[in-house]
């Protein structure tokens, strides 16, 4: 398995571009499915997890073409309902198949998703609320099977806030006779743009972006052009970077509005965070200060940005509580954080961090996508050699994380296996 080798104690300076969100173009390439005709997507990251999302695709069968960071995508032709183990394990946002195929060719067979290092993330939610719509669900040998002669608008209510929710259940609402109302809805930004790509696709939804979502079914929708939005938890995660090696790092192409919880907590911290229109200023403050997290769902500061803010703490001045609410198991990363040297404990969902003055390069783990990141971040501020091993979790969210960090003066190279 590939390393990546990280020399510490440089401060990064510079400009960095963000590329377009994992989390919002999966289901957006996803919502190709409802349509016939060619669908243009521009701004899609090069991800292994968007290339799983077009492999699943063209195994349903639809056609799909890639230049560059544009992906176009004809689902008129897909005739295949089944999404087969071997695909949907790679990537639990295959699950978001499920929606669409069960509305456009009204049965739909999804393979379970495994297990996840961060948690289970169960997926008894979409499969409550497709029921609540009229689907016939049974679970068959490892399979979700669903079918349908035309799914019906209903009210659901989700006892948990879930965004792969919101995003299946939306997806089947759209083509659903009469009227659906999701209550609890999940609020993120990634939600709203796939809302947003479904109205220009012709649906009828109202509400996106607050607790209550209502959509009225329509019989058909027509293909779109759609540029995929900025990834704010890559551009939290170089946000980050630069307050912790007490540099000066402008983040171009983000939504700031995306990031307010992470701006706030830096700013805290004590870095100078300096806001434009679609960039963000970070400046590295000579003394971090300790500053309390919770996860929240959006608005609230984002389970994606816990493992990297963590870094952050572990080496500032006094003693700071990170408590995670959105996923059992997300602390995975704290066992390679303390081989580095930093102070921190768990109790629970909590973890009680002490700061030290410095972290010391070694030879650590990841357990996820988010962990990897983060324990980039600790090998940045650290002194010495840190030798990350299992990056592929890495290439799963983050494009070309060494070229972008070593442009920002980072001594960072990747080592092949």
């Amino acid at each position: 398995m590939d390393k990546i080798i990280v020399e510490g104690g440089r401060s990064l300076e510079g400009e960095v571009k963000i590329s377009g969100a994992k989390n919002a173009a999966l289901p957006i390439l996803i919502s190709s499915l409802l349509t016939d005709g060619w669908n243009t997507y521009t701004n899609v990251p090069d991800l292994r997890d968007i290339q799983s999302t077009k492999d699943l695709l063209l195994h349903l069968g639809a056609r799909i073409e890639t230049d560059k960071d544009t992906v176009q995508i004809d689902a008129g032709g897909v005739g295949n309902h089944e999404a087969p183990y071997d695909l949907v394990r790679k990537m639990r946002a295959s699950i978001l198949v499920l929606g669409p195929l069960v509305a456009r060719l009204k049965k739909a067979r999804v393979s379970l998703p495994g297990g996840c290092a961060i948690g289970a993330r169960p997926i008894n939610l979409h499969l409550k609320g497709l029921a609540r719509l009229g689907a016939s669900i049974e679970l068959k040998h490892g399979y979700v099977e669903a079918t349908a002669d035309r799914l019906k608008g209903e009210e659901i209510y989700m006892d948990i806030s879930t965004v792969t929710g919101t995003e299946n259940l939306m997806m089947a609402a759209v083509l659903a006779k009469g009227t659906t109302v999701l209550s609890n809805a999940a609020c993120e930004p990634e939600v709203v743009t796939l809302a947003d790509v479904l109205i220009r696709m012709g649906a009828k939804i109202k509400g996106a972006g607050t607790s209550v979502i209502t959509i009225e079914g329509v019989s058909n929708l027509k293909p779109v052009s759609v540029k995929i939005i900025p990834d704010r938890i890559e551009a939290g995660t170089f946000m980050v970077s630069a307050a912790l090696t007490k540099g000066n790092v402008t983040i171009l192409d983000c939504e700031p509005d995306h990031l307010e919880a992470v701006i706030h907590k830096l700013r805290l911290s004590g870095a100078e965070v300096s806001v434009k229109d679609k960039s963000i200023q970070v400046k590295g403050a000579n003394e971090i200060v300790s500053v309390d997290i919770k996860t929240l769902p959006y608005p609230g500061f984002p389970t994606d940005m816990q493992a990297q803010f963590m870094v952050l703490m572990s080496i500032a001045s006094g003693f700071s509580m990170i408590s995670e609410t959105i996923f059992e198991n997300r602390f995975i990363h704290v066992s390679e954080l303390k081989r580095m040297g930093a102070d921190i404990k768990i109790s629970g969902n909590t973890a009680m961090i002490t700061g030290v003055p410095m972290l010391s390069g070694a030879p650590v783990m990841a357990s996820d996508l988010r962990a990897s990141a983060s324990l980039i971040l600790a090998g940045l501020a650290a002194k010495g050699t840190t030798e990350i091993s299992r990056v592929y979790h890495l290439d799963r969210g983050y494009e070309e994380i060494e070229r972008k960090f070593s442009q920002l003066g980072a001594a960072i190279r990747r080592v092949k296996a």
